[in-house]
């Protein structure tokens, strides 16, 4: 009885120790049970899969920190981004109960197999990126990544609606080697829960809004093979107040300032040359803004280059507004100038019939008349006189308001009347296409 106590007792023992053997609590006996100690491990350079008919799904989820800038001439919007990573790699896996309960582990980013997934669009240097040199393992297999980048991608805008415009940019992950046989993307996270963290987290906007992050599976048929591609379409909506201010309100305020120059009493052309080339000026802020390869004209310019034109069409009017009172003045100076100089004509001729011996010395050769000759004439030349009076007077009363006149009045008030019906139209019509 006493041998079998001490047998039990021995047992006991033995298997305390040897349960404490097996209990070590270091890193190092996990990385070695890992078979991570060696530098040469496959599991850095194969897919994780025990059978390779086996799809690798990567788990991408992207958060925006900030907007940084938007280049509407090159077409490419930079921002920062960050983005977490995971997959399951078969081959890590471990009883966290056999390891003092460790269920997460760190090791370097180069010791284990990474998926090459790159964005299509990025044009950024490599410099700009920012991975993790660490991963994350966990017990059942599950590795994580992380990486941050200052991110510049390629973006077609559509710049009809500048500055009322919203602009949806797509950044495509994609693996650059594995078919959709081998990798599939997908994320995490849900799309509202993606964008209301970006929203939350966002550092800088500059002029423009984040609204969304949609997010979109797709495959792409490459070579009767089809790549997993995993989309994330940011939508932005800028913040037009700036341009409001800088370039809508004027020009308005132009528009304004033309239809009140109709009602200057003189000298309006200066005016009006000076708000062209006012308005030339905005012109050339604007092309600085916009870019030559945009296959539609933005409203924005087309409401500039509407502004320029009906301001041009409006000097011109102002010019011939110019040219027909011109026209009229010097008609009415001319009809003067014939009454005056036909009265001087007569009373040259009265004068010389007055005094015969003044037209000899002046070179009459003619003979003398006798004295009631000269009276009769001089009754004629009285009756001419007064009957070339009264046509010049009525010629001058008839001129008086001038033809040329009335016409240019009748043209600047029906050109007014044009002109403020153009300017409401296209003023209505911008604010249905704008707002």
């Amino acid at each position: 009885m006493s041998g079998l106590m001490t047998l039990a007792l021995l047992a006991v023992t033995a298997a305390g120790v040897s349960s404490s053997e097996m209990s070590d609590c270091s890193y190092l006996s996990l990385l070695t049970h890992l078979n991570l100690i060696q530098t040469d491990s496959p599991l850095s350079i194969m897919r994780p899969v025990k059978n390779w008919t086996t799809t690798t799904v990567v788990y991408l989820d992207m958060v925006l920190f900030g907007i940084l800038e938007v280049d509407e001439k090159s077409q490419t919007v930079t921002t920062h981004v960050q983005t977490q990573m995971s997959w399951r790699n078969e081959f890590l896996n471990w009883n966290s109960s056999n390891f003092c309960g460790i269920k997460m582990l760190t090791v370097p980013r180069n010791m284990l197999w990474v998926p090459d997934v790159s964005i299509q669009e990025d044009t950024s240097d490599t410099g700009t990126i920012r991975n993790s040199p660490l991963v994350t393992l966990t017990s059942n297999g599950w590795v994580s990544a992380s990486g941050r980048q200052r991110l510049t991608t390629t973006c077609q805008f559509k710049l009809k609606l500048f500055p009322f415009d919203t602009q949806r940019c797509n950044i495509t992950f994609g693996s650059m080697n594995y078919h959709a046989e081998s990798i599939v993307l997908r994320t995490i996270n849900s799309q509202e829960t993606l964008s209301s963290v970006s929203v939350l987290i966002m550092i800088t906007q500059g002029e423009w809004e984040l609204l969304n992050m949609t997010i979109i599976y797709d495959s792409l048929e490459k070579q009767n093979v089809s790549e997993s591609r995993l989309i994330y379409m940011v939508i932005i909506k800028r913040k037009p107040m700036l341009y409001v201010i800088n370039l809508i309100v004027p020009l308005l305020y132009f528009l304004i300032l033309d239809l009140a120059s109709f009602f200057i009493r003189g000298e309006k052309l200066s005016f009006k040359v000076t708000l062209l080339l006012s308005i030339s000026v905005l012109l050339l802020l604007l092309q600085d803004m916009l870019p030559s390869t945009e296959a539609k004209l933005p409203l924005m310019a087309s409401f500039c280059v509407s502004v320029f034109t009906l301001v041009g069409l409006s000097i011109l009017e102002a010019m011939l507004m110019d040219f027909l009172l011109g026209l009229d003045g010097c008609s009415g100076n001319n009809a003067q100038n014939a009454v005056n100089n036909q009265e001087v004509e007569i009373q040259l001729e009265g004068n010389s019939h007055k005094d015969p011996s003044a037209a000899e010395e002046r070179g009459h050769l003619g003979p003398v008349m006798k004295p009631s000759e000269v009276e009769l004439l001089m009754l004629i030349l009285e009756e001419v006189k007064v009957a070339r009076m009264e046509t010049g007077r009525h010629v001058k009363d008839d001129r008086k308001p001038g033809r040329y006149t009335r016409l240019a009045q009748i043209i600047d008030s029906v050109y007014f009347v044009l002109y403020f019906l153009c300017v409401v139209s296209y003023l209505v019509f911008l604010n249905k296409e704008w707002l």
